[in-house]
This record gives structure tokens, sequence and C-alpha cells, in this order.
């Protein structure tokens, strides 16, 4: 990034802290691109399957997974207000086993996120990480070397991801801290690229890179945008401010 540099697309990059809970709402359009795919290599009868999602936030990944699975179980380490069990599932032993687990971890927590997510599913498991995940002498290391995932979806067209917030892209939102201080409109939008990591079967230890077409319009949903659960950072503009 080059100094002074704080437009709204590189300011919106995932750089978190260890111990920050990394709220990144998921946009649903995204997690239902996953599950077409799924569905196509004809492999599953998702809707017979049980699903985990142990990064639950405020539902945004789990409500397109209970359009396609027969069970999902959902929980995270806060709580959202949305009745999902509170649970650190990095902590303890193993939970029980389940047919898939699909997430979008905590960054820097990614790779311990994606070796337990491994260990307690049978069929799959579906990690929504920025591109850059894939970079990395550590990670490739102890990931990427010995276990590489079977598919990389990558999207072609940019998925908005907002801090403790959820935007279509395009969105114009009031931000309280442009403009030095003293507030302005944005348009949602972001410098980062995401992708979807699928660890299935790969006994060829290799891994197939897909590229997602444009999807947002087709997959939305009603709905998909409202502000559900708590914690949201959603600024009003001041009286007398035009949308």
């Amino acid at each position: 990034m080059k100094p002074g540099n704080r437009s709204t697309a590189v300011m919106q990059q995932r750089h978190e802290a260890l111990d920050s809970l990394d709220d990144f709402p998921t946009p649903p359009f995204a997690t239902r691109a996953a599950c077409e795919f799924l569905q196509s290599l004809n492999r599953w009868k998702l809707d017979q399957l049980v699903a985990r999602e142990p990064c639950a936030n405020r539902g945004y990944m789990v409500r397109p997974l209970q359009e396609c699975f027969g069970t999902v179980l959902a929980s995270d380490v806060h709580d959202y207000g949305l009745g999902y069990e509170v649970l650190d599932y990095l902590f303890g032993d193993d939970p029980d086993m389940v047919d898939m687990t699909w997430l979008n971890p905590p960054f820097v927590l990614a790779d311990q996120f994606i070796h337990r997510a491994r260990a307690t599913s049978r069929h799959a498991v579906a990690v929504f990480v920025r591109s850059a995940f894939s970079e990395g002498e550590e990670r490739y290391e102890t990931l990427f070397s010995q276990n590489p995932p079977r598919y990389i979806l990558q999207f072609s067209e940019r998925v908005v991801l907002h801090k403790s917030a959820m935007r279509r892209r395009g969105q114009k939102y009031w931000d309280p801290a442009a403009n030095k201080g003293k507030g302005g409109w944005r348009r949602a939008s972001s410098a980062t690229s995401y992708c979807w990591m699928i660890w299935m079967d790969n006994p060829e230890n290799c891994t197939n890179t897909i590229w997602i077409p444009p999807c947002m319009d087709r997959l939305e949903r009603p709905g998909d945008y409202d502000l559900i659960g708590n914690g949201f950072l959603n600024f009003a503009p001041p009286a007398g401010e035009l949308i």
C-alpha cells in the first residue's frame, strides 16, 4: 500500500488483531455459488447431509446453507443475538463428526480452523478466504504441501465484505470517518479478492482452480442484506443529508 493511500477499498482489506472477532459477514450469494458447484459434482444429495458452520456470525452463511442442507449446526465464539450456540470451535476436544464444514474463519486463525474442520468432516470442508491466503511459506509447509484443497473457486467479480456491516456492492452508505472526520457518502467496494477453498478426497494431491463467473445478481435473494442480529457499525447521516 502506498503511503497515504486511504481509499475505502484499500482500507477494507482484512488486517485484524489476533484477539479480534474478525467480524466480516459473508454475502449470501457467495455461499450459494459454492453450493451450486458442489451440487454440480453430483456426488452427494446435500439435503440429506449435516453441515456445520462454526463461525456463524449473524447467519449470513447459515441461511443459504439451510436452503441446501438437511441440517445446519451453527455456532460462534460471540453471541450476535441469533440464538446460535456460543462456542469456541478451537477449544477443547474435537466436536462430533459432520458431513461438511463451511466457514469464513478469522484470517489469523484460519489454518487452525481448517485443520480442525478437516479432522471432523466426513466429506468436505469449504473455506471462504481472501485469494492471498494461498501465499506464505509457513502455510505451504504446514498445510498446502501436505494437504492441498481439491478445488479453489475463484470469484471473477469482487465480493464485498465490510467490517461489522452487511452492504451490497455499490450500495451508498454514510462513513463518518470520510473527509478527515467530517463524514461523507461512499459506495460499498473492496480491493480484496476472495475465493472458496474446498478440501475433499484428493488422491492425486493436486488442486483444480475454477473461476466463478459473475453471479451476484442471479444468486441474490430478497432479505439477503437485511440487518439481523446485533453489533453492526451502520451510521446514520446527520440531519439534512440526502441519500
